[in-house]
C-alpha cells in the first residue's frame, strides 16, 4: 500500500466514524421526543435506541461475511445506502406520527451503523499496523465520532425547544442533514481508492479463502481473551449510551430542565469524549491499551458513585439557550455523569485492540462478532430505563456501575492474550 493511498483511506474511515455517531446519536434526543409525543415510559423511551442497537445482533455476522467476501469499499457503499433509507423512514415517521414507523427507521439505520462499524475499526487497525499504532488511529477516528455526537443532542435539543410539546417532525432538519451526509459519503467512497489487504491476501493464499464461515467463527471464539472482549464491548456500549440517555430524560422529565439546556449538558458528555479521544490518540503509541482501560474504568466507577450519592444540589453549568451560551442550573450529580465522557472515550478502541490481538486471519469475522455484541448499547439502556421506572433515575445507574466493574476485570485479567483455549 502506498503512503498517499493510506492517508486517503484513513480520511475516509474518519469520515465514516463521524457518520456513525451522528445517526446513532439521534436516538438520544428522540427518546425525549417520543416520551412527550406518545406518553412513553422511561423504558419505552429507549425503544428507538434499542431498535437501533438490536440491529447489530442481526447484522453483525452478515456484515462480517460481506466484508470478508467483498471488501471494505463495497461494504461501505451498501452501508451508506441502507443508512439513507433508514433515516428516510425516520423522517416519514414524523409525517405519519407513528411510533411504529419511528422504530422501523431506527432499526434500519442500525443495519447501516453496524456495517460501517464493521468496516471502520479493522481498517484503521490494519492501516496503523495493529498494536499501539492501530489503537492510536482508532482513538483519533473516534475523536470525530465524538464531535458528531456532541453536535447532535445540542442541535435537536434546540430544534424541539419545549420537551413537553415536542414531536418527531421538530427533528426534521437534523434528519435532512443526516440524509445529505449519506448521499455525499456514497459519492466520495464510490470514486475513492480503499486498500483491500485481506482480499489481496485471500487471492494470494487460496487456503484462507476456502475456510468455511463456521470454521472462521469457531477459530475466533477459540481465543479466550477475544470471548472476554466481546462481552466487554457489549457492556461498554451500554454504558456509553446509558449515561447520557438517562441523564437527558432525568433532567427534562424529573428536574424540569428545558430540552435545549439538557441537550447541551449531554453534548458536553460527548465533547469530553472528544477530548479524551484526542488525548488517547496523542499518547496511544506510548501507553498500552491495557493501562488505559485499567485507569479509565477505575475513574469511571468513582465518577458514577459520586454522581449517585452526592446530594441533589443545583450548580451552574455551561449551556446553550436562545442561540447563546449561558450558565444554567443542573444537578451536581449530573456533572459527574458528564465527566464519565473522559473515561468512556478510549474504551472502544482499547477493548477492540486488546480483544483482536493475535487473531490474524480471523480479524474480519471477529469484527462481525464484535458488531453483534454492540446490541448492548440498546439492551443495557433499556434495562436501565426499566430500573428507573421502578426504583428511580439515580438508582438506575447501579446497572452501569456493574457493567464498568466487568470492564475493569477485562482490563486486569480477561484481556491477557491467550492461545486457542477451551471455552
Amino acid at each position: 500500500m502506498n503512503k498517499k493511498g493510506n492517508v486517503l483511506a484513513i480520511a475516509i474511515m474518519f469520515f465514516l466514524f463521524a457518520m456513525i455517531s451522528f445517526v446513532t446519536g439521534l436516538q438520544n434526543p428522540m427518546g425525549v421526543i417520543v416520551k412527550a409525543q406518545f406518553g412513553a415510559s422511561n423504558a419505552m423511551s429507549q425503544l428507538g435506541n434499542l431498535a437501533n442497537f438490536i440491529a447489530y445482533a442481526f447484522m453483525g455476522l452478515p456484515a462480517g461475511f460481506i466484508l470478508k467476501k467483498y471488501g471494505y469499499k463495497v461494504t461501505s457503499l451498501i452501508a451508506v445506502a441502507v443508512g439513507f433509507i433508514g433515516v428516510g423512514i425516520s423522517f416519514l415517521s414524523g409525517v405519519a406520527e407513528s411510533f411504529g414507523v419511528y422504530l422501523t427507521g431506527a432499526f434500519v439505520s442500525g443495519f447501516s451503523m453496524c456495517m460501517l462499524n464493521t468496516v471502520v475499526n479493522p481498517m484503521l487497525n490494519t492501516l496503523g499496523g495493529g498494536g499501539n499504532k492501530g489503537n492510536q488511529l482508532i482513538q483519533l477516528g473516534g475523536s470525530l465520532n465524538s464531535l458528531a455526537a456532541t453536535i447532535i443532542p445540542v442541535l435537536v435539543g434546540y430544534l424541539i425547544g419545549d420537551a413537553a410539546s415536542a414531536t418527531i417532525s421538530d427533528a426534521n432538519p437534523a434528519l435532512f442533514i443526516a440524509m445529505g451526509i449519506f448521499a455525499l459519503a456514497f459519492i466520495i467512497i464510490l470514486f475513492s481508492y480503499i486498500p483491500e489487504p485481506e482480499l489481496e491476501a485471500a487471492k494470494a493464499n487460496p487456503a484462507v479463502k476456502s475456510e468455511s464461515t463456521m470454521q472462521s467463527i469457531k477459530g475466533a471464539l477459540s481465543y479466550r481473551h477475544f470471548v472476554f472482549g466481546i462481552i466487554a464491548i457489549f457492556v461498554y456500549v451500554g454504558v456509553e449510551v446509558g449515561i447520557p440517555n438517562i441523564a437527558n430524560i432525568y433532567m427534562t422529565s424529573h428536574m424540569g430542565i428545558t430540552a435545549g439546556v439538557a441537550g447541551t449538558v449531554v453534548g458536553m458528555y460527548w465533547l469530553l469524549m472528544l477530548v479524551g479521544r484526542l488525548v488517547g490518540g496523542a499518547i496511544g503509541s506510548k501507553v498500552s491499551s491495557r493501562t488505559m482501560m485499567i485507569c479509565v474504568t477505575s475513574v469511571a466507577i468513582c465518577f458514577l458513585l459520586l454522581g449517585m450519592f452526592l446530594p441533589e444540589k443545583m450548580v451552574e453549568f455551561p449551556a446553550f439557550k436562545d442561540l447563546r451560551f449561558t450558565l444554567e442550573e443542573i444537578p451536581l450529580g449530573v456533572v459527574f455523569f458528564v465527566l464519565c465522557g473522559l473515561c468512556t472515550s478510549v474504551m472502544w478502541g482499547s477493548i477492540f485492540n486488546l480483544a483482536v490481538e493475535g487473531l490474524g486471519k480471523y480479524t474480519s469475522i471477529a469484527s462481525g462478532l464484535f458488531m453483534v455484541m454492540v446490541c448492548g448499547g440498546g439492551i443495557i439502556p433499556w434495562i436501565q430505563g426499566a430500573v428507573a421506572d421502578v426504583f428511580g433515575y439515580i438508582e438506575s445507574y447501579w446497572v452501569l456501575v456493574v457493567a464498568v466493574a466487568y470492564m475493569l476485570f477485562f482490563a486486569l485479567w480477561g484481556s491477557k492474550p491467550s492461545k486457542k483455549a477451551e471455552i
